[in-house]
């Protein structure tokens, strides 16, 4: 008999005695995947405040989110809802509600909102978020609002699971997977084929061609504080650490375990401790670390970035071949980004300097300051010589620090119009002190 034969034979006994399966269609599979978590997906429209342009405008913006609780809380990513006015969200039953913002973190890029539903409204049905690591390879699902088209569903596979990309949070690593993540998918989740969330889509580009999420697990870690505080409370100790290995730098440094403090920033809790640049940290709170490639950094950033603060936390160093402990008192991160005011009339927007956000101007106003961050294409500021990024040391001969100075010397040059229109301003370019005299006799408001 034929090995041809005896298969056939073989497979024609199994199934009389019902031992053959038939594998799932896969089809089938994305299917139940993806009606597992439609109807949670919600189509966010914001409105937004452009300040960029030395203008007050407000424009329309939408995104995606996903509802996580029966009481109306719905994920969704920090830029989508960043500066806006009004939150409104659609379900996929096609019911609308306005959305309150009840914590954020600019850091990770995510945010939480709440439905305001009036008594007596239905909740929409909960999405399932596991904290599950995904495997490269695997197949995943997009879900959101791409373009602002309400509803949209595309798949790919997982690229990469650990991908690091510098100066995109220092907390998390990134899903990166080929399904499509188009503009305005932004917040909306990713999805296994078990229809459970595992990642939050953060960033694409236009083609769609590769997109980058932010693991569940991550997420999940902050979730409760953001609830409880608003925020998620990181600490800080004023040192930035960096591999033993970087590639391509071509920096190998010779050590078998820890990491590398790169950087201590001056008057910082690291500082007066005693930290100093390349002392090899190999342990917090006796929780030995390592970071051989920058893959391994957002997690010891995390782990110092839950500690409490003000509460001592012991870093075990190497500091010349010879062991060291060092106690830290971490400080409350609080702002990564700086108040903005729009001086209209003036034609440009001031804001604060912030060590995270600005920290090549905070080098030479390390104590904090106002900045300009935004000009008026040929408005007042522009004709007479202002530009972005100088730092505003006083208006009128009176020093400014803040915002609230900044709104003190508008309001008065306000009243002296029309008989008094120009005031000096003294500014701080690249270390060097100039004064300016800004003439605002000319209304551009008016004009447009």
């Amino acid at each position: 008999m034929s090995h041809l034969r005896q298969l056939s034979l073989v497979l024609g006994l199994a199934a009389l005695a019902g031992c053959v399966t038939t594998a799932p269609d896969f089809r089938q599979v994305v299917a139940e995947a993806k009606a597992a978590v439609a109807p949670s997906v919600v189509f966010i429209r914001v409105i937004h405040n452009d300040t960029e342009s030395g203008r007050n405008r407000r424009g329309v913006a939408s995104g995606s989110g996903v509802v996580i609780s029966s009481e109306g809380e719905v994920l969704t990513n920090h830029h989508v809802i960043d500066k806006t006015s009004e939150v409104r969200c659609q379900l996929a039953d096609g019911r609308s509600f306005p959305a309150k913002v009840v914590g954020k973190d600019k850091d990770l890029d995510i945010a939480l909102l709440r439905l305001e539903m009036p008594e007596g409204e239905t909740p929409p049905p909960v999405a399932s978020l596991s904290p599950r690591r995904l495997e490269v390879g695997e197949v995943v699902l997009a879900m959101g609002a791409p373009w602002g088209l309400a509803r949209s569903v595309s798949m790919g596979i997982v690229s990469c699971n650990d991908r690091f990309l510098e100066d995109c949070g220092d907390y998390t690593l990134w899903y990166q997977t080929d399904a499509a993540i188009s503009p305005g998918n932004s917040g909306g989740p990713l999805v296994d084929t078990s229809g459970r969330v595992v990642g939050l889509n953060a960033r694409g580009n236009i083609l769609g061609a590769q997109g980058f999420t932010i693991p569940t697990e991550t997420i999940l870690e902050i979730l409760p504080d953001l609830r409880k505080f608003g925020e998620a409370h990181w600490a800080w100790f004023g040192f930035k650490i960096q591999p033993l290995e970087d590639f391509k730098r071509n920096i190998r440094f010779d050590a078998e375990a820890g990491a590398l403090v790169a950087d201590v920033e001056q008057r910082s809790p690291a500082e007066r401790a005693g930290l100093r640049p390349n002392d090899l940290l190999v342990a917090i709170d006796g929780e030995k670390v390592t970071a051989r490639f920058w893959e391994d950094v957002p997690r010891i950033e995390r782990v110092l970035g839950r500690k409490e603060f003000d509460k001592p936390c012991t870093l075990s160093i190497v500091r010349d071949g010879r062991p060291v402990d060092v106690s830290v008192a971490p400080t409350e991160k609080g702002m990564v980004e700086g108040e903005e005011f729009v001086c209209e009339r003036w034609g440009f927007t001031a804001k604060e300097i912030n060590r995270f956000y600005n920290p090549d101007l905070a080098f030479f106003a390390p104590d904090g300051g106002i900045y300009i961050s935004g000009l008026l294409w040929d408005g007042n500021a522009e004709n007479c010589g202002f530009r972005e990024k100088d730092i505003v040391l006083s208006v009128g001969g009176k020093q400014v620090r803040s915002i609230a100075d900044v709104r003190s010397a508008y309001a008065d040059s306000l009243v002296g119009i029309p008989d008094r229109t120009r005031t000096p301003i003294v500014i701080l370019r690249a270390g060097r002190t100039t004064t300016l005299v800004l003439d605002y006799a000319e209304d551009t408001e008016k004009e447009e």
